[in-house]
């Protein structure tokens, strides 16, 4: 959760200073020190500091998946347009927070506080989140554990700490969390519980036990299965928590203000009363303030038949309109994008609301942690509902996976991860509680040939489509060393059979007329799509007058040198000790 917490002078005066200083400044003391650091009170103030470094109420996890194969989106992100990212525009090497857990540590393991271990395990805890972030951006990066003293020039101008090296320290950090954290629960869903740390370490696990096993060239192969093994065992000490259920369970989740405590592990929420609001509505509906997001016709085809079968076995799927390929899903695709039974409401009044093409660019148009009034959510930042950060579904994904990876997923285990989460979609089928044998050609061909055992196949397939939207589909890609689908991944959306109007809904009104040239003036539809152009921010039909929707964000491109941010031009100025991440030179 944000703390929004009155802080005492002294301790206003640490935090003002860690935000506006460099590596080589060191935090002053002030005459709070001894109240900070002498009283229980004063250690929680100050830990309270760290939630800061979650993610913003703001804009939350939401938009990150925006820059990723599965979404189309306005324009590209500077990471994959050409020439865009250099050491010149890169940014991110920033140690504040660093110094502020670093200080905290020191002055807290000389504490006479008795509860200052479990002071300490938050400490560690935000420490991995930091460096864990670090790792992830710039690879090798600079152990320090310690406050620097402005004369240690070994330390301020030395050189860079191997990331295997570093992910060591983060993983016993973690663990030191793990062991110290007192707190069991929480039912705002909001404080950092030994179960959050849990959460956590089975992320940052299995992002590291994949980047070890596909990052090839590193040789650290031999190493990852330690970690995914990690993950399974941390997995199972999450206990207490299950899958949400009821009509529309999977949607609710994500439109509460008061996350339901059932599923969420940690969640940031929002308060009206002190104006602290979401964009979510605005960014994901607006024709004019957001990305535009829309799920793309190639994730699209990944969501399986209600019956546990995958869609695209039936040849025809290629050419089955919106109207069709719609029916009879998996009932979490009803429940992230706009079909045929979706209703809004404009100021509290019903009103069908069939996918809006004005508003996203492929027809496939988020919902999901979406409000279904209009007013005044659409057109302001005005949204409260919670950013689910880690919640119980990722605990049985990440478990899954390296199951999987490890080759011991049996049956039983195949039940309460996969099974569970298909289940709760309304999934039925011999999918529920047994592992597939036969790999689906389409995820195999989706995930570029790099992936064929069937089991870890339809994890993936399972991951992406619980937990699209929720920030964690780059990194994957990341860690799979499959970063060329941020560039080559189709921005495609809806079949057309013919220019036209269309009935998205079968309300019988039309909804959208796709045309090449004069708009036809005969049209009903609200919502004309010119598709004459395929250029850049244009749309156009795969084979001219028919096929599917191809939307142009613009040139992307991929190079293996993206999996590293380079070193920030100034900060390579001012210790050359630093070096530069490879192809950045």
């Amino acid at each position: 959760m944000k703390k929004y917490i009155q802080y005492p002078l002294g301790l206003l005066c640490i935090l003002l200073g860690f935000g506006s200083c460099d590596l080589d400044e060191l935090p002053q003391d002030t005459g709070s020190r001894t109240a900070i650091f002498g009283s229980a009170s004063g250690l929680e103030l100050y830990t309270n500091s760290f939630y800061e470094m979650l993610p913003t109420p703001y804009d939350g996890v939401f938009m990150i998946d925006d820059n990723s194969d599965l979404i189309a989106r306005n324009g590209v992100d500077t990471r994959f347009l050409p020439n865009a990212l250099s050491p010149v525009t890169s940014s991110g090497w920033s140690w504040g927070n660093l110094r502020n857990i670093n200080y905290f540590i020191e002055n807290c393991e000389n504490s006479t506080v008795a509860e200052k271990d479990h002071y300490l395990g938050l400490a560690r805890l935000f420490r991995a989140y930091f460096y864990f972030g670090m790792v992830k951006r710039f690879g090798d990066v600079p152990w320090i554990d310690r406050t620097i003293d402005v004369k240690d020039e070994a330390t301020l101008y030395g050189s860079r700490d191997d990331r295997f090296e570093v992910m060591e320290r983060v993983l016993e950090d973690l663990n030191y969390a793990i062991e110290h954290i007192t707190t069991i629960t929480d039912p705002s869903c909001t404080k950092i519980t030994k179960d959050v740390a849990r959460a956590f370490k089975t992320r940052v696990c299995l992002y590291e036990a994949s980047f070890r096993k596909y990052h090839t060239q590193y040789g650290q192969q031999g190493t990852a299965n330690r970690w995914f093994e990690e993950v399974v065992k941390t997995a199972d000490e999450i206990r207490g928590f299950s899958l949400h259920q009821g009509d529309n369970a999977y949607r609710n989740l994500f439109l509460q203000q008061s996350p339901y405590a059932s599923e969420t592990i940690l969640a940031v929420t929002l308060d009206a009363n002190l104006q602290v609001f979401s964009s979510r509505n605005r960014r994901t509906i607006s024709p004019t303030y957001g990305n535009r997001p829309a799920l793309t016709r190639r994730f699209i085809n990944t969501y399986l038949n209600i019956d546990g079968t995958p869609f695209t076995n039936d040849p025809s799927y290629k050419t089955t309109p919106f109207t069709e390929e719609v029916k009879g899903r998996d009932l979490r695709l009803q429940q992230t994008i706009r079909m045929g039974n979706y209703h809004r409401t404009e100021n509290g009044a019903p009103i069908i609301a069939p996918p809006n093409l004005d508003q996203a660019h492929t027809g496939y148009q988020i919902i999901k942690g979406c409000y279904d009034e209009r007013f005044p959510y659409d057109d302001e930042s005005r949204n409260e509902n919670a950013h689910l950060i880690f919640r119980y579904a990722e605990i049985l994904l990440n478990k899954a996976e390296a199951l999987a990876e490890l080759g011991t997923m049996t049956d039983g285990e195949w039940a309460a991860t996969i099974g569970a989460l298909r289940a709760r979609g309304g999934i039925q089928g011999p999918t529920l509680t047994q592992k597939p044998t036969v790999a689906d050609p389409y995820m195999i061909e989706f995930y570029k040939n790099k992936f064929t055992d069937p089991v870890l196949l339809e994890v993936l397939r399972e991951r992406a489509v619980e937990l699209i939207t929720e920030g964690l589909r780059p990194d994957d890609l990341i860690r799979w060393r499959l970063g060329e689908l941020f560039a080559d991944a189709p921005m495609n959306g809806m079949y057309i059979p013919a220019l036209g109007e269309y009935d998205l809904n079968e309300d019988g009104i039309m909804d959208v007329c796709f045309y090449r040239g004069e708009k036809p003036a005969s049209a009903t539809a609200p919502v004309f799509v010119d598709v004459t152009s395929e250029g850049v921010g244009k749309r156009g039909l795969s084979e001219g007058n028919s096929g599917e929707i191809l939307w142009n964000p613009g040139q992307r491109e991929w190079s293996d040198k993206k999996y590293l941010y380079p070193i920030p031009e100034a900060d390579k100025i001012k210790n050359p000790n630093l070096g530069q991440n490879p192809g950045w030179e």
